[in-house]
């Protein structure tokens, strides 16, 4: 009994750790350039949550830092054994980076539309002939990935990587998210100029369902424009309860998507503008600044994959080191539809979500 009283104590006290980097790393987002470089970077890391793409990170610098690691930004992350199955192994007295895994619990229910109709099974138990079966993250435990020149053995091979020219837009890019935006219900117009549009690059119409782009703009700038004019369709219906919520934040997260789209096509994400966090991340009555960011990001990143997901473009990788079996590779993220609570398809399992996540 005391030892496993010591393992939860032990267990405890990372996770504590971790929420204290975590905090530290969100805490330091202080502008919108570092929100900007900090998207950028979860781009490159999307499968993963938010909050881990931020744990990588400030840890992968301070290894960096450290003199431990050679290039100030990670390449491809994976677990211990992960990298030993790709033929590769952790260097010695290379520590890794400590991140958040879910801890998952079964629920059944005769009833799955009633919500206070689910009960957990427990390790062994089998449901009922009559009951629906769920997955439900019901917690989190500190797990371990490292980057690739954290590790030696078989070499990787290197995906190709898309290059643009200044101002070209990515091939097939327009046309992919311009279908989503069809079929989302919405018409996609190309107008002359931005005086028929009130002055802006790109205008989505949820009453008349159009969405607008300038054409007086390099291709680059279109497709860009066209990105964040998918997020509001996704993201912002007037009608929808949580886009009413996020009122105040609309710009910054369609500004968002559309830079991790950017950057997951190798666009130069340089002249993505967002506003001061401490401004947007302060309009949100009830939560901590800290807590609206986290939130933001990890709504941004999900999003963007959805978007990601549909597309048929060359893309730069997602952090999974090539060869990677993407079903096994734990501790992940699950890949979810834009905007969707965490809960599965059509069934309204207890909310008991995880720290961290």
């Amino acid at each position: 009994m005391a030892s496993n009283q010591d393992a939860r104590a032990a267990r405890e006290a990372k996770l504590d750790e971790l929420h204290e980097k975590l905090t530290g790393a969100v805490e330091s987002l202080v502008s919108g350039d570092d929100w900007r470089e900090a998207l950028a970077f979860a781009a490159r890391f999307r499968s993963r949550s938010f909050n881990n793409t931020m744990l990588i990170w400030v840890q992968h610098e301070a290894a960096f830092e450290a003199g431990r690691v050679p290039e100030p930004f990670p390449t491809l992350v994976a677990g211990y054994r992960q990298w030993q199955g790709l033929g590769r192994q952790v260097l010695k007295g290379q520590p890794g980076y400590m991140i958040f895994a879910p801890v998952t619990g079964r629920f059944a229910s005769s009833n799955p539309a009633d919500p206070n109709s689910w009960r957990r099974l427990g390790p062994r138990e089998k449901h009922k002939v009559n009951e629906v079966v769920r997955s439900r993250m019901v917690g989190a435990r500190p797990a371990y990935v490292w980057d690739a020149s954290q590790t030696d053995g078989e070499p990787l091979p290197v995906p190709p990587a898309p290059t643009l020219l200044e101002g070209e837009a990515p091939s097939g890019l327009w046309e992919g998210l311009a279908g989503q935006i069809r079929r989302a219900g919405f018409e996609v117009l190309r107008v002359p100029h931005e005086g028929m549009i009130s002055g802006a690059n790109g205008l989505t119409d949820y009453e008349a369902r159009t969405v607008a782009v300038r054409e007086n703009m390099d291709p680059a700038a279109q497709v860009k424009t066209l990105a964040h004019e998918l997020a509001h369709v996704l993201m912002h219906d007037p009608d929808d309860e949580e886009a009413r919520q996020h009122r105040g934040i609309r710009e910054v997260e369609a500004e968002s998507v559309a830079l991790m789209i950017g950057a997951a096509h190798g666009m130069d994400t340089a002249g993505y503008t967002i506003p001061y966090v401490s401004t947007w991340a302060a309009r949100v009555d009830g939560q901590e600044p800290v807590q609206v960011v986290q939130a933001t990001g990890e709504r941004v990143r999900k999003t963007a994959l959805a978007i990601l997901d549909q597309l048929d473009t060359a893309q730069v990788g997602d952090g999974t080191p090539p060869g990677l079996d993407r079903d096994n590779a734990s501790p992940r993220t699950s890949r979810t539809p834009a905007v969707e609570t965490d809960r599965p398809r059509g069934a309204q399992v207890p909310a008991l979500a995880g720290r961290g996540l």
